[in-house]
């Protein structure tokens, strides 16, 4: 066994440009299908976190007295589907937003008067936390007098949800592709790696070498390039992770969302993937060198 990974390794060594452009090119494609499993993750946690925490903002008319405060907020409790109604006064509204954008407090410096307006905050049942429904109660809240505006994010959510599913498809067929390319890439090479050794495969046939003693060095050679490969990827992916996390920190406040890099779960598995797809592709030259 240790003879076959020395046989391995110094295979690599004296093929070093064609074992290096395979190793680039499988961690291309795993940064790529890395890249787009990363913004499913996010995407997901995201569309799942406002599912969970799913309210209607309803924007009042200026300054409503207030008894018509009471009034309304008793109406808005006893419609089927509310769970929790809460007001919120456009000063303290003025004051969450100054601190969710406190690294663009200037924009605020000429401000003369608030302009936001007064709000209720509308959570919703868990029965009644889909779009259909939601879009009823918003028409029943838009009827009332005293509420100027009624915002919800369905209405983005659903636009939202309809390009996460055609971006899904769009990584799914990608993933696919570059698959089958780190396959081709990788079965070529070791193609090449056998031809360039034809003359002593064909000497070790002779003096009675099995395909077993022939392979196991080509294998290894494979496993190699998959995972070397697949390491590469990540770790490129890590480091521009932590770039656009750094520099959506400095532009957003963390309090709205956080992106989180893959699981450790997912990152062997990716690696495991890449490992896999170095081990098929030499499988395949080898089945055809061989015949």
């Amino acid at each position: 066994m240790i003879l076959n990974y020395k046989r391995a390794i110094q295979d690599i060594l004296d093929n070093r440009f064609l074992n290096a452009v395979t190793i680039i090119t499988i961690a291309i494609s795993i940064l790529i299908v890395s890249a787009f499993a990363l913004f499913f993750v996010n995407a997901n946690e995201i569309i799942n976190s406002w599912k969970k925490g799913i309210k209607i903002m309803a924007y009042l008319k200026p300054e409503p007295p207030e008894i018509k405060l009471q009034e309304l907020k008793g109406e808005i409790q006893r419609i089927e589907g509310i769970q929790d109604v809460r007001f919120i006064s456009k000063n303290e509204a003025f004051q969450e937003l100054k601190k969710q954008m406190r690294r663009q407090s200037s924009l605020f410096e000429n401000l003369k008067e608030n302009p936001l307006p007064d709000a209720f905050e509308i959570r919703l049942k868990g029965s009644f936390q889909n779009q259909e429904k939601v879009e009823i109660l918003a028409t029943q809240l838009e009827s009332f007098a005293q509420v100027d505006e009624v915002e919800y994010g369905q209405r983005w959510l659903g636009q939202f949800t309809n390009f996460f599913n055609l971006f899904r498809l769009t990584g799914f067929a990608m993933g696919g592709l570059f698959f089958m390319a780190t396959l081709l890439i990788v079965a070529n090479t070791i193609r090449l790696v056998l031809y360039s050794r034809q003359d002593e495969v064909e000497i070790m046939r002779l003096v009675g070498a099995t395909d077993s003693f022939i392979k196991a060095p080509f294998y290894i050679q494979g496993l190699i390039q998959g995972a070397f490969g697949g390491i590469i990827g990540l770790v490129a992916l890590f480091f521009s992770f932590l770039l656009i996390s750094f520099s959506m920190e400095r532009g957003i406040s963390p309090s709205l969302f956080t992106i989180r890099f893959l699981s450790p779960g997912a990152f062997c598995g990716i690696i495991l993937g890449s490992t896999f797809a170095g081990w098929i592709g030499c499988y395949l030259s080898l089945k055809q060198f061989l015949k």
